[in-house]
């Protein structure tokens, strides 16, 4: 049961994640939403990378045993730059939305151009 924590951790803030995209009509809080979906990913790709009493993939000081996968840990890295560049265009987009709409609510925000 220990070893199903992270899982259970990867599951809990992917729905928490999803409930904010879904139900919160704040562009701001469906933002905070899909950043919490990255992290449920992030999290995913590390605990698919653990292996139990494993070292660092690291050749300078490998004492020869089990390693770790380093691929997920790669990804990880990678994932977290891009997530970091898309929630800046986001905020970029949201911040012309609001100039433009005059809110942030997406109910708000109709088909009626100004």
């Amino acid at each position: 049961m220990i070893a199903n924590i992270p899982y259970l951790a990867v599951v809990g803030l992917i729905i928490i994640g999803l409930s904010a995209v879904i139900f919160k009509k704040n562009l701001i809080k469906i933002i905070i939403g899909i950043t919490i979906i990255q992290s449920g990913v992030n999290l995913f790709l590390i605990t698919l990378g653990y292996r139990e009493g494993s070292t660092a993939p690291i050749w300078t000081s490998s004492p020869g045993g089990v390693m770790a996968f380093p691929v997920p840990q790669a990804l990880t890295l990678t994932s977290i730059v891009i997530g970091v560049a898309v929630t800046a265009l986001m905020l970029s987009l949201v911040i012309h939305l609001y100039r433009h709409h005059g809110t942030l609510d997406v109910r708000k925000m109709g088909g009626d151009d100004q």
